[in-house]
């Protein structure tokens, strides 16, 4: 009578009678839970000049955040861009860049790979528990399966989503060991870089990389994004101290007793290097962007020239102010 009782409660389960796992979310659902622990980031130089802007998602509700490397690193010096300005999301996006970008806090780049193109940043000031964004399991994750991104595409809306299914699956992604990506179809442009893939209950098995958009030849190419696999993006947390212990639903924060803690921040950034020393990343995709009318809600080359300006005329002003006070 046991063993009837036991294949009775199993084919309940089976039959979707019972809720036994966690059951797929509509993409409504999955952005409600998720949004509102995507960022945008933006880098640029001292004085102004040329900057870069991408998605970041908050992996701890301290300020930990988790992006590419190629959106905070400065593709001239190799190094982290002197000024790090993250936006936090809005109750309600309404493409007014003014109001949709009022939350800025500054942010430092604790550890990056370039390899890897991954970066830990450190939100500065944050007095406040922020909503997180879970690290799942990549290996769950299969060809064919429905996932969603979160980002800022250029020409776009900013917090935009977008939906499509994982394609293929490519290990040691452009001659690096180590670095496996998901290939797929998911709308992804310049300004998704760095934000996340996720996955049908809201938790994010990707970090969204590169993109291809034009052929050697000349020929476009659509639908071919790729993101690194989320064991690749814990894997490197781990290294830099920061383990991730359990799940949580995104968009909520996480107790103060299950608050897992990083290392204390290093005065410089530290670069991580490749796991063999022979092995640089030989870009043979370069993102290209083909720019369409500019009436859009935003420009992203813009918002970062914008921003830098800003940020030099309130330097100019304090300085300004306080050579006042010295000659009085």
């Amino acid at each position: 009578m046991k063993s009837i009782a036991w294949m009775a409660l199993f084919a309940l389960v089976v039959s979707g009678n019972t809720v036994a796992f966690g059951k797929d979310l509509s993409p409504r659902e999955i952005y409600e839970q998720v949004a509102p622990g995507v960022v945008m980031v933006m880098g640029y130089a001292d004085g102004g000049g040329k900057g870069s802007g991408g998605t970041g998602s908050i992996i701890q509700s301290d300020g930990l955040v988790l992006t590419n490397a190629h959106v905070v690193i400065e593709e001239q010096t190799g190094k982290p861009y002197a000024r790090l300005s993250v936006f936090l999301k809005p109750a309600r996006v309404t493409g007014e860049s003014k109001s949709d970008l009022a939350r800025m806090v500054r942010a430092r780049v604790l550890a990056y790979s370039q390899p890897l193109d991954l970066a830990l940043l450190k939100l500065e000031g944050v007095t406040e528990r922020l909503p997180v964004v879970d690290l799942s399991e990549s290996g769950l994750a299969r060809i064919g399966d429905h996932v969603v991104a979160i980002g800022h595409p250029e020409q776009g809306g900013l917090w935009t989503l977008t939906t499509g299914v994982i394609s293929a699956e490519v290990d040691n992604f452009n001659g690096v060991r180590g670095k496996h990506v998901f290939q797929t179809e998911t709308g992804l442009n310049r300004g998704n870089s760095g934000g996340p893939l996720l996955d049908g209950e809201g938790h994010m098995v990707g970090v969204n990389t590169a993109i291809a958009r034009v052929a050697p030849d000349g020929l476009p190419i659509t639908s071919i994004s790729f993101s690194l696999k989320s064991n690749v993006a814990t894997k490197w947390l781990k290294e830099q101290g920061v383990a991730l212990r359990g799940t949580q639903p995104a968009g909520q924060t996480q107790p103060a007793a299950d608050q897992p803690q990083a290392q204390p921040p290093q005065p410089q950034p530290k670069p991580v290097s490749p796991p063999q020393a022979d092995l640089s990343p030989k870009p043979t995709i370069k993102p290209e962007v083909v720019q369409p009318a500019p009436v859009r809600p935003y420009n992203l080359d813009e918002l970062i020239s914008d921003r830098a300006k800003a940020e030099a005329d309130l330097d100019s002003m304090m300085s300004e102010m306080r050579g006042r006070m010295k000659g009085r």
